[in-house]
């Protein structure tokens, strides 16, 4: 099972929807998102949200066809994604994909980053990623894995989420690594691409945001 969430963000940073569109794929829309989905033909199984960025009518749309309306009050402690990401997570599916959920505000775009560490505040191993039409990003634990080229997707980034990520080592990459302590706020790791169809990464302490990017 995958669970796709549709946030509000803008409509033009999204990718084309049908290429998620799996048999075991369940769609969440978010606040606007669910009416973004509507339009699309993609009736939700699952909405939540305060539903204050959309209009009266719209809003009677998103009623009249979605049945899993989950509606909060605008004074909340967390904010309509998180709201989702935490019921997605405990689905326990096999991943999870965020749309809509970069562009506009700043301070939604990094709200969003750090909702990727959800699953490992939850004990829960399930992968979530956020989706663009330039950008896939996701985030590690340590560990040694294996990253496939990606035509659509050039360049690959390593952002450190914590104050420290140690030892880390590219192998397969333009820009090779042999075991380098990164520190939060380091741009060492920015824009590096593979030289072979796949590459590997490790590193033995810390947390890294994993960026995927096109021009």
């Amino acid at each position: 099972m995958i669970i796709n969430i549709l946030a509000g963000g803008p409509e033009e940073l999204l990718p084309d929807l049908t290429a998620y569109q799996e048999s075991d794929a369940i769609w969440v829309g978010v606040d606007r998102g669910v009416f973004h989905l509507i339009r699309r033909n993609i009736i939700p199984s699952k909405a939540f949200g305060d539903f204050d960025s959309v209009t009266q009518e719209e809003l009677s749309a998103i009623e009249d066809q979605v049945t899993g309306i989950k509606k909060y009050k605008p004074e909340k402690d967390e904010t309509d994604m998180e709201l989702a990401l935490n019921w997605a997570v405990e689905q326990k599916p096999e991943s999870i994909r965020l749309f809509g959920a970069t562009g506009g505000r700043l301070d939604h775009l990094l709200a969003n980053v750090h909702l990727l560490l959800t699953p490992i505040k939850a004990n829960n191993p399930v992968n979530v990623y956020i989706i663009d039409q330039k950008n896939i990003v996701f985030i590690k634990e340590p560990g040694h894995y294996t990253i496939e080229k990606m035509a659509s997707k050039k360049y690959i980034s390593f952002v450190p989420l914590t104050l420290d990520v140690t030892e880390l080592t590219l192998d397969g990459f333009k820009y090779p690594l042999k075991n380098r302590h990164i520190s939060l706020g380091s741009t060492l790791c920015i824009s590096n691409e593979l030289i072979d169809d796949y590459g590997t990464f490790s590193f033995s302490k810390g947390i890294l945001i994993v960026i995927r990017s096109n021009d």
